[in-house]
């Protein structure tokens, strides 16, 4: 590794597991200190514990926890200078069924906790006087609508958004607001499709580069839009898909049918 994160403080939401754990590991490797957070308290101590890394146990669809979480960071390492936000769920229900509990479960955890934990994290990157990077977990879903998938693409459709809206807000402050459009990667997420073969070969189909992503994937552009590297960006989502976004998203529905 080149060390390209030395000295930094991140804070990585869902980070005890798939992308979020992936992307604390990355940034440990390249030298920074790092806190994870989750709501899942087993399984946050045991990444905590094989990461090395700090950890706060967190829910990011409630203010005060997103608080809590980034004042641990800057209370353990004296500031905050990189906050990813990874927590995200999803389900696929049929528009018409899907109840207003399903709804408000993937609109809370997937954008309002984005907009939660990114309003304390720019908070204390301003306050800290150094600027800093918020890396925002988006999805192919944010552009490519997917059957049964209403809540979930409106939601990382939303995150693209805020991610434009805070980076032009913070910019004068010195914070960058990126984000990052996953397309399928291989996660405790999507085990659905990892256990149906004929499901992981229509997603494939739409994948001109042939294979599914796997979290490292994802986590080699975070390392990248977080270090200095990436100085000049801001506002942007970029997109790692294997060129999936260039096609379709498979037709779930036609799976349920049959």
């Amino acid at each position: 590794m080149s060390d390209r994160l030395a000295d930094k403080v991140a804070l990585v939401t869902g980070g005890a597991s798939g992308i979020g754990r992936e992307i604390a590991r990355a940034y440990l490797a390249e030298g920074a200190r790092v806190v994870i957070a989750d709501r899942n308290a087993a399984l946050l101590a045991e990444t905590a514990k094989d990461l090395g890394a700090a950890a706060v146990e967190m829910d990011v669809t409630r203010e005060a926890d997103a608080e809590r979480a980034v004042a641990h960071a800057v209370s353990q390492f004296g500031r905050l200078d990189i906050a990813v936000n990874c927590a995200g769920l999803g389900f696929a229900v049929p528009l018409v069924e899907q109840t207003e509990a399903q709804w408000d479960t993937v609109l809370d955890v997937n954008l309002k906790g984005v907009f939660l934990c990114l309003k304390h994290e720019a908070r204390a990157m301003a306050a800290g006087g150094r600027g800093g990077v918020i890396v925002n977990i988006a999805s192919i879903n944010a552009r490519q609508p997917a059957e049964g998938l209403s809540a979930y693409c409106a939601a990382k459709a939303g995150v693209e958004m805020l991610t434009r809206c805070a980076a032009m807000e913070l910019g004068p402050q010195g914070v960058r607001v990126v984000g990052i459009g996953p397309g399928l990667v291989d996660t405790p997420l999507t085990a659905f499709q990892q256990e149906r073969p004929h499901v992981r070969e229509a997603f494939l189909a739409n994948i001109p580069l042939g294979r599914v992503g796997a979290p490292r994937d994802i986590a080699n552009a975070a390392v990248f839009l977080a270090s200095d590297d990436a100085s000049w960006i801001s506002g942007d989502t970029l997109f790692v898909d294997g060129a999936e976004l260039t096609k379709k998203y498979p037709e779930l529905g036609r799976f349920r049918r049959t």
